[in-house]
């Protein structure tokens, strides 16, 4: 199946890459935030993606938020894409309000050992497993490395919050709870526990993150809690979890899935999807795989469509890398020739011979960019450049390098054209040339129409300057 694993573009620096979510600067200034398919368990990220699970946790969040206007402001600007969503930039508060209305989990967990008081609240002796407390809970942990339990008390004396900023987040949590919990019993479900996170804006408490999915929730099924309160399913994602204990070996967790277990886990995050919002996921496959008009046969494909049509992407790149800062006007030369086709231009500086090293981080971007692209190597004298990059990234690279005269270029042209195998080094001479040989690399639909207007006006200029040169 289709899945979303990694994002990464040249036209989008990126702010932060979480387990599942990565984070990236928008042009507007506002934060993008696409939801991956990835899972996380035990704090490690498996090997193994599962389909549907970022569109499902994207469009729950989305749902939610709009359920909850009226309680709090959230930070969504828009949802962009089924795996995408633009967001305000707020300053993050580093707390997590943790709302519980059952003891179950890590808190149970604690009870047994003895524990009754947890983030500064105390429970009763004699609770049993999965009990319902009187009436919900707020427990909030840090939110560092290692996240850690914390009373309200610390977190104002430790300078985490001021304590009227944390009785506003825990009044908004509970409240939030409230109407999650409500709509929840009315789908048959039973909201467990959760977290919230908030931010600033402008000085204004906003929510942000996401809310009441089953990564961030815990759910139970209402009807299989009044049969056995101690069995209860769990909607979440505790299926994979329960997996990965089942199969531990050695102490150490399985680093990836069977098929049947992420396809299991895949229909459990559909199912809750549907079960919440009333409807199926719009971009489930409700065919074959390769069904057209799915909305899942090319998820990137997808996402790429509609972060262009929003105006947050060029479809292609062209990143022009030099190997050093007296290259840059060889390098403006070809990017001027990119003008009127609407492609992403980028220069970079690195040096095959002396910071060689910073190749790698660039590479990892050009490789998982979700939009094509093509690099040219701008490298003159003993050019390691070209075949330094064309080794590491599988994307055309075209080296183009700089001279004074015909007699330097013939000096080091050698040292562009000649590779050693596995290194695809291609070299033009000229600017303009470098820059349509990479209009034609990036192969796209629309660039091959306007390549073809400009063969035509070009054949029509010869034309014309032929029937007036021959009247001469």
């Amino acid at each position: 199946m289709n899945t979303l694993t990694h994002f990464a573009s040249p036209q989008l620096p990126l702010l932060h890459r979480g387990k599942v979510r990565d984070s990236l600067r928008a042009p507007s200034g506002d934060r993008l935030i696409i939801v991956t398919d990835r899972l996380s368990a035990f704090d490690s990220v498996l090997e193994t993606a599962i389909p549907h699970k970022g569109a499902v946790l994207n469009g729950l969040a989305n749902f939610w938020f709009a359920k909850t206007a009226h309680i709090i402001p959230n930070h969504v600007l828009k949802l962009v894409d089924a795996n995408a969503m633009l967001v305000k930039e707020a300053e993050p508060i580093k707390v997590e309000m943790i709302v519980r209305n059952y003891i179950t989990g890590s808190m149970l967990r604690g009870y047994q050992k003895g524990q009754r008081t947890f983030s500064g609240v105390t429970v009763t002796d004699g609770l049993t497993k999965h009990q319902q407390f009187q009436e919900p809970i707020v427990t909030p942990t840090t939110k560092e490395e290692s996240d850690r339990e914390i009373t309200p008390e610390n977190l104002v004396s430790e300078g985490w919050v001021s304590k009227e900023l944390y009785d506003q987040m825990k009044e908004k949590s509970l409240a939030l709870f409230k109407v999650g919990s409500e709509l929840l019993k009315e789908k048959g479900i039973i909201l467990v526990d959760t977290k919230y996170e908030f931010g600033l804006l402008n000085g204004e408490l906003i929510l942000i993150d996401e809310m009441h999915t089953p990564d961030s929730s815990r759910f139970w099924s209402a009807e299989d809690y009044a049969r056995n309160p101690e069995t209860a399913e769990q909607m979440d994602k505790e299926y994979v979890r329960q997996w990965l204990i089942a199969n531990k070996q050695d102490g150490q967790y399985p680093r990836a899935l069977t098929p049947e277990v992420a396809k299991e886990a895949s229909r459990r995050y559909l199912d809750i999807y549907e079960r919440i919002v009333g409807e199926p996921l719009p971009t489930a496959e409700t065919a074959a795989e390769d069904a057209p008009g799915s909305g899942r046969h090319d998820a990137r494909a997808r996402l790429l469509a509609n972060l262009v049509a929003a105006g947050l992407l060029k479809d292609a790149w062209v990143n022009i890398v030099m190997g050093s800062p007296a290259d840059k006007e060889h390098c403006e030369k070809i990017r001027q020739q990119f003008e009127g086709y609407d492609v992403f231009t980028q220069l970079r500086v690195t040096s095959a011979h002396k910071n060689g090293e910073a190749i790698a981080g660039m590479a990892d971007i050009w490789n998982n960019s979700i939009e094509p692209g093509v690099i040219i190597a701008v490298a003159g004298l003993s050019n390691g450049l070209g075949g330094a990059l064309a080794a590491n990234v599988n994307v055309p690279v075209i080296s183009c390098p700089p001279y004074k005269d015909y007699a330097e270029l013939a000096m080091n042209l050698n040292s562009s054209v000649i590779m050693p195998s596995g290194t695809p080094n291609l070299t033009v001479v000229r600017p303009d040339n470098a820059a349509q040989g990479a209009l034609r690399a990036l192969n796209l639909p629309r660039l091959r129409e306007r390549l073809n207007k400009d063969i035509l006006a070009t054949k029509a200029k010869l034309r014309a300057a032929d029937e007036e040169f021959k009247q001469l």
